[in-house]
C-alpha cells in the first residue's frame, strides 16, 4: 500500500506560493501529475504560474479555461497545463489527447474531478486543495508515494 501524507500550509503572501512551487519543482519528473482543486479565485492558476516559473518556463502562464490545454517548455520537461472546468463528459477529456503526452512531461490539471475518475490512481500522487476565505489562503496537500516523505509533519 502506498504511503500517503497530508499537510496544510498557510499562504500568507504571493511569496509563500512561489516558495511552495520552488520546493516542489525539483521533485518533479516527466509523467508526474499534479491535481489542483479549489473554487474560483482560490489560487490554482497563480500556483500554476509559480510552478511554471520554478520549472524554467520563460512564458507568461495563463489559465487555459477556454482552450483547455496550454503547453510550455520548462528547462527539463514540458509542462502541460489543463483546465477541465468546461468539460462535460469523458469523451471531451479523451479528445484532449492526454494519452499522447502523459508520460512526456509534467501534467498540471485545474478542476481535475473528471480526470481523476479516468486516469490511473497510480499516477495521482500529488493533490493540492486551495482555499481562500476572502482574507486567508491555505493549501492542503495530499502526497503519495515518492512525494509523501517530503510532507511528513
Amino acid at each position: 500500500m502506498p504511503m500517503t501524507m497530508s499537510s496544510s500550509i498557510k499562504l500568507k503572501s504571493k511569496q509563500d506560493t512561489f516558495k511552495l512551487a520552488e520546493f516542489l519543482a525539483p521533485l518533479l519528473d516527466a509523467g508526474d501529475l499534479i491535481c489542483l482543486y479549489g473554487n474560483l479565485g482560490s489560487g490554482k492558476t497563480f500556483f500554476a504560474a509559480a510552478l511554471a516559473k520554478a520549472l524554467g518556463v520563460p512564458d507568461f502562464v495563463t489559465s487555459p479555461s477556454f482552450i483547455l490545454l496550454n503547453q510550455y517548455q520548462g528547462s527539463k520537461f514540458p509542462l502541460y497545463h489543463l483546465d477541465l472546468y468546461r468539460l462535460k463528459n469523458e469523451q471531451e477529456f479523451w479528445e484532449l489527447g492526454i494519452t499522447d503526452f502523459i508520460d512526456k512531461g509534467i501534467i498540471l490539471i485545474e478542476w481535475p474531478e473528471l480526470a481523476t475518475k479516468l486516469l490511473p490512481e497510480t499516477i495521482q500522487n500529488l493533490n493540492l486543495h486551495f482555499y481562500f476565505d476572502g482574507k486567508n489562503r491555505t493549501v492542503d496537500i495530499d502526497a503519495k508515494d515518492k512525494f509523501a516523505p517530503y510532507f511528513i509533519k
